[in-house]
């Protein structure tokens, strides 16, 4: 459980990183980078763990569409909840595919 549960939280900082200046765009876009790379940063100090601990347990191609799926959960509530963007029903299955991949990954 430590892999997902660190993945989440990368996840966490890495969403925030990529779209969390949507909300706000008048900070300069130079700013608003270094800002990203500097909250990049504490997602790569749960990212890199997270995959060096779990690829004890999964394959690299499992520990992939985990963080795929996670991804999306974790972008689907920010969208929602921070951006005020909610998913409509085609962004949904788009995501449900990327769900059935990722289980095809985890078949043995």
């Amino acid at each position: 459980m430590l892999t997902p549960l660190l993945l989440v939280f990368s996840n966490l900082f890495m969403t925030y990183a990529w779209y969390g200046h949507l909300k706000d765009r008048t900070t300069a876009l130079p700013k608003v980078i270094l800002m990203s790379w500097g909250i990049a940063f504490f997602e790569y100090l749960l990212m890199v763990p997270a995959n060096r601990i779990g690829s004890t347990v999964y394959s690299a191609p499992q520990l992939k569409g985990m963080q795929e799926v996670i991804t999306l959960l974790v972008f689907a509530g920010f969208s929602t909840w921070y951006l005020g963007q909610p998913l409509k029903w085609n962004h949904w299955a788009g995501f449900a595919l990327v769900v059935c991949a990722a289980w095809l990954i985890f078949m043995e």
